[in-house]
Formats: structure tokens, C-alpha cells, sequence
């Protein structure tokens, strides 16, 4: 079977929506179909390895892909998409042969908590755990150790403390595959006092405009691909939370997702 993203396409489409799976032909190779979805989620997060079972494994790391081959599965990688966990390896058929596998199964994500539109800018809220429950995220931090010192030396200024935080939370990644999280912020419009956080694959910037000597209180300002630039006020983890859920935010993502996720570009586990 040769293999291309058509292809995986139409394997997609022979699964029922919600738990579903498939042997695959014997000669089709594991690993060309790994690097494809790799190609379309980002990096998987390793569930099973040569047929041990990583014992962090549970309901928010993709057990439920599992389930299907009991303790049959050899490898199997994962990814989360939406309310869908895709994963794909190999594991043992019922006459003991082993065969590449594809199979998905329901992601629970809790239900994210309402954002008021309304919400004054000093009101006392926990951006970062909103941003989090938003995206059901329940991987350990993925970059602790930023020496962020060296990082603010080399840029010349501090940088804000919720985007540090992300930073060190999700790592290198997209919320829901499109928003990037830059891991250093880009200095190409600092001319125009802004620095680039984030962007978007229809290149959309994501900037601050470092007004003042207090990076928390930096506003988050759009750079369109137009050249525009719309200022919001507020800090960037509430930003995030804003664009992913609120259908009525001018750069929002709830249009095209109701679940939301951290696509990772390292493999988890």
C-alpha cells in the first residue's frame, strides 16, 4: 500500500466517529504512516514501546486507544486532535501476527469556564490554569528550566510572566495546530516597539507593544498579514484563552474547534 496524506485520508474515513480501529496490510510500513500524521498533528506522545505500556498512561493520555487490542499492542503512538485521540503502531491480531494498526477513540476534555467578555482587566483571574483547563492539558511542564536571565540579557528587556509560563508549560507547539508559541520572542518589528510572541500560518503576528517598564501590563497587539495592527488590552495568556473560545473575538479559533488542545512538537513520553 503506498502511502500519502490522501491515503490517510481515506483510512480516516473507514472509522466510525468515536472508538474505532483497523488492521492494516502487513507490508504497509508502521513508520511511513507515524511520520505522516507526525506531518499533521506534530510530534505523538509514545503510549506503548516493544510491547511495554508506559505506566503514566490514563484517560488524559490517550488510554482509551488502547483498549481495543488489550495486551496485544507492540507499539503505539498517539495524538490529540480536537475530542479525538488518533494513535497508529503495530500490535499482535488474534492469531498472535503482528500488523500496523490505526485506531481512534473519544478525548474527554473538561468543559473550559466561561469568560465573561466583560471581565475587567484587574480582576483577580488565573489566566494561565484557564488556559490550561481550556486546553485540557495534563502533560508535566515541558521546559522548566528556561534560563530565562540569559534569554531577557540577550533580548535587553524582561519578558512577561504569563508567557514565560506558557513557555515552560507547553513548550514548542501550536494551540489547536495553528497559534505557534514562539520559545524566544522575534525581535524583526522592534522599530516599531513590538515584539513577536506568537503567529500563524495565514500570518498573523501576535506581538506586544513593550510600552513601560512593567512587561505584565505590556498589551498584546495583531499584526495582520494586511500590515494592520489592532491593539487588545490585555496580557497574552488571557489573550490565548480569548481568541480559543470567544466566537466573537476578531482573531477567533471557536469557529473552527469546540474542543481545544496544545499540538507539541516533541514527542511526549
Amino acid at each position: 500500500m503506498e502511502l500519502t496524506q490522501v491515503t490517510v485520508n481515506v483510512l480516516l474515513a473507514q472509522l466510525s466517529p468515536g472508538d474505532s480501529y483497523m488492521y492494516l496490510p502487513s507490508d504497509l510500513n508502521p513508520q511511513d504512516l507515524t511520520d505522516l500524521l507526525d506531518s499533521r498533528y506534530g510530534a505523538p506522545r509514545t503510549l506503548v514501546l516493544d510491547g511495554f505500556t508506559d505506566p503514566t498512561v490514563d484517560e488524559s493520555r490517550g488510554a482509551a486507544l488502547l483498549v481495543p487490542f488489550g495486551d496485544r499492542a507492540v507499539t503505539i503512538r498517539a495524538w490529540a486532535y480536537g475530542d479525538q485521540w488518533v494513535g497508529t503502531g503495530t500490535a499482535r491480531d488474534a492469531e498472535g501476527t503482528e500488523r500496523p494498526v490505526l485506531v481512534i477513540a473519544h478525548r474527554e476534555v473538561p468543559a473550559p469556564l466561561e469568560i465573561a467578555p466583560d471581565v475587567a482587566a484587574d480582576e483577580d483571574i488565573d489566566w494561565m490554569q484557564r488556559l490550561i483547563r481550556i486546553t485540557g492539558w495534563m502533560e508535566p511542564a515541558q521546559r522548566p528550566d528556561v534560563k530565562w536571565a540569559e534569554v531577557e540579557s540577550r533580548l535587553g528587556t524582561v519578558l512577561p510572566s504569563d508567557y514565560k509560563g506558557m513557555v515552560e508549560t507547553f513548550g514548542e507547539g501550536a494551540f489547536d495546530g495553528f497559534l505557534g508559541l514562539n520559545q524566544e520572542p522575534w525581535t524583526d518589528l522592534r522599530e516599531d516597539g513590538l515584539l513577536i510572541w506568537a503567529g500563524t500560518e495565514h500570518k498573523n503576528l501576535f506581538c506586544w507593544r513593550t510600552d513601560g517598564d512593567d512587561p505584565d501590563r505590556w498589551p498584546v497587539v495583531v499584526q495582520s498579514f494586511d500590515g494592520e495592527d489592532v491593539p487588545f488590552d490585555c496580557q497574552t495568556a488571557e489573550f490565548v484563552c480569548r481568541i480559543l473560545i470567544d466566537p466573537h473575538h476578531p482573531f477567533t479559533m471557536a469557529r473552527y474547534f469546540d474542543t481545544h488542545w496544545f499540538m507539541s512538537y516533541r514527542e511526549i513520553g
